[in-house]
């Protein structure tokens, strides 16, 4: 650690406010926050959306006034590299540009809108190098490729000429946090940069970030909802409630002896991995403030909803002038697996393991080479459109990002209400009805039925996707990444929400996910995904309990826990870089064999490269 009390800190927001020019008159985002942030120091701002926290380092970067904000008051100290501290409220624009990138480095949390689709990869990283460090191309070069090695990219020389949308969520994110470090600035900024990311890549880039921070003596300031990286990243935490900083204190102090409400609430959201341990049976969460219900355990039954065998979903590889397949990528390789009625089966892996792509092939969103899924006694590789068209009344999808899957210009009861029109379950007042059931069981006020989606925080979108995934009463609902954009507190609502459905309904869920402990908290059975093969299925307890495949055993040793005293060190992340699932047309891939460690429990023995 290079924080010495006698240190300057590298940045200090005194009094900070800041308000917005609506329709209705001023909004104020951040009301008077301040805090320090040291040299050598990760600071973690904590809070749910619409707390501040992005607001306050947007301030910072005096990229606020870009949306529509305005630094009403306080100051914003920074000290540059000179040793003169400037106060960057009131700093020109033309500075700000010198400073931004250069001396603050920022890691967004939505890698495509930092990133410029019509550029490559090598020009976006070496643009800033160019800029700021006057280097050759050559020397730009070298260096993109040395930081991508370093936020651990696969094939980096290949990935320097690629396009954005060539890469997948978690490769973008490490580029982007290879561009705010490339000029090694003094103090980074980084807001929610591991909530899209898998728990490997989330381990490895915290434990970077963290590195750096120790080498060069870089302040950190770290905005995020989950607590479990707060509890492996932070030195102090700042707890950010409406606009206001409401605590503030060591890591074990807010860990061990939160003193807010808020505080306490947020705290009591989080799911710890561990905590299921010696439970059969998922069941809700006990949350603070909500009315004392009985937790009762959800054991589902023993009859097959879904049978899935040796899936195979290959996306054809085109190359020269022809635009031949010239090879596949095996998203999907040989998977088998059951669900039962009533039950949850979390598929959990990596960016690119084939999770969501085995969750479309079942609905055959996109087209499997081969395999048999049966629902309910129905092939539904079998069937033709129209027979599809009706057999997708039993199985419905939740899609990571609410905002993305409902219609910005429809009211929110037509869009719950669409699929009822669409297949024609239900006639006149009857619609209206079930739609007004269906808000009344997400716990949406009836009120929300006639607002618009960019009305709602991203929780209460969530909800009406829920709402209107259960308008047909369907048997099979596929989650794919269903909560991980929400706030902690409200990730723990829906997840309630859904086991509570789940209880009521004797729904069956696929739940794709990387948050391991809120699948440990969901799940009946677990299967582990690793370059599109389940490499480990079995029981939640059995598989959380005594993990057998060495990927398996990697992935729980990356998890963090909302514990500061059970940190990881960056020497259990002994990941290896994941292979190319791209293979030449004529390969033949060996079939699935798994040997049962214990009933019930398979892990799989063909070499699956890790």
């Amino acid at each position: 650690m290079l924080d010495q009390p006698t240190a300057t800190p590298i940045a200090q927001i005194k009094g900070l406010r800041v308000e917005f020019q609506t329709k209705d008159g001023p909004v104020v985002g951040v009301e008077n926050v301040s805090f320090d942030i040291n040299p050598g120091e990760t600071v973690c701002v904590v809070g749910e959306s619409g707390s501040g926290k992005s607001v306050s380092s947007l301030s910072l970067m005096r990229l606020v006034e870009y949306g529509g904000g305005e630094i009403a008051g306080g100051e914003l100290l920074f000290d540059r590299k000179d040793h003169a501290v400037i106060d960057l409220a009131h700093s020109g624009q033309e500075l700000m540009r010198h400073i931004r990138g250069n001396e603050i480095g920022m890691i967004f949390q939505e890698p495509m809108t930092a990133l410029n689709p019509v550029f490559t990869i090598a020009k976006q990283l070496t643009e800033g190098l160019r800029l700021h460090k006057n280097m050759s191309r050559a020397q730009a070069e070298a260096r993109a490729l040395e930081l991508l090695r370093q936020v651990r990219i696969p094939e980096p020389e290949r990935r320097l000429k690629q396009y954005p949308h060539e890469l997948s969520g978690g490769m973008r994110q490490r580029v982007v946090i290879a561009m705010a470090l490339a000029c090694e600035p003094r103090l980074l900024i980084a807001d929610e940069p591991t909530t899209a990311l898998d728990v490997t890549i989330q381990a490895e880039i915290l434990a970077l970030i963290d590195r750096l921070k120790r080498e060069t003596g870089t302040a950190v300031m770290f905005i995020t909802h989950d607590m479990a990286v707060v509890a492996q990243m932070a030195d102090r935490v700042v707890v950010m409630f409406r606009g206001n900083k409401v605590e503030e204190g060591s890591v074990a102090q807010i860990f061990e002896n939160p003193q807010h409400a808020y505080t306490k609430a947020l705290l009591a959201a989080v799911p710890k991995l561990g905590e299921m341990r010696g439970k059969d049976w998922p069941e809700p969460m006990k949350l603070l403030g909500t009315k004392d219900k009985e937790i009762v355990p959800i054991t589902g039954s023993d009859e097959v909803l879904l049978r899935v065998e040796n899936l195979t979903t290959r996306f054809p590889v085109t190359g020269g002038l022809m635009r031949r397949t010239i090879a596949n990528v095996r998203a999907v390789e040989d998977l088998s697996f059951t669900i039962n009625r009533g039950q949850t089966l979390s598929l959990v892996g990596e960016s690119g393991c084939g999770k969501s792509t085995a969750g479309r092939s079942i609905l055959r969103l996109v087209e499997p080479q081969s395999g048999h899924v049966t629902l309910d006694g129905k092939d539904i590789m079998a069937l033709n459109q129209g027979a599809l068209r009706m057999a997708r009344l039993d199985m419905q999808m939740i899609f990571q990002d609410p905002f993305a899957s409902l219609n910005p210009q429809m009211q929110l009861a037509e869009q719950v209400a669409e699929p009822i029109h669409n297949y024609g379950t239900l006639k006149g007042g009857e619609v209206q009805k079930r739609v007004e059931m269906l808000f009344d069981r997400v716990e949406l006020p009836r009120s929300f039925m006639r607002r618009f989606a960019h009305e709602l925080s991203g929780g209460q979108r969530q909800r009406v996707a829920i709402a209107r995934a259960l308008a047909l009463n369907p048997k099979l609902i596929i989650a794919d990444e269903a909560v991980s954009a929400l706030d902690v507190s409200v990730q723990a609502q829906v997840l309630n929400l859904m086991l509570e459905l789940q209880a009521e309904m004797g729904l069956s869920f696929l739940f794709i996910s990387h948050d391991m402990a809120v699948v440990e908290r969901v799940s009946h059975q677990v299967g582990v995904m690793y370059l599109g093969r389940i490499v480990e299925l079995g029981s939640r307890r059995r598989l959380f309990e005594n993990p057998q495949h060495p990927y398996t055993q990697a992935l729980m040793k990356a998890v963090p826990i909302a514990d500061p005293r059970q940190r990881k060190d960056e020497k259990d992340l002994n990941f290896k870089p994941i292979p190319s699932p791209i293979h030449p047309v004529g390969y033949t891939a060996q079939p699935s064999v798994y040997k049962e460690v214990e009933p019930g429990h398979l892990v799989l023995e063909t070499d699956s490269g890790y």
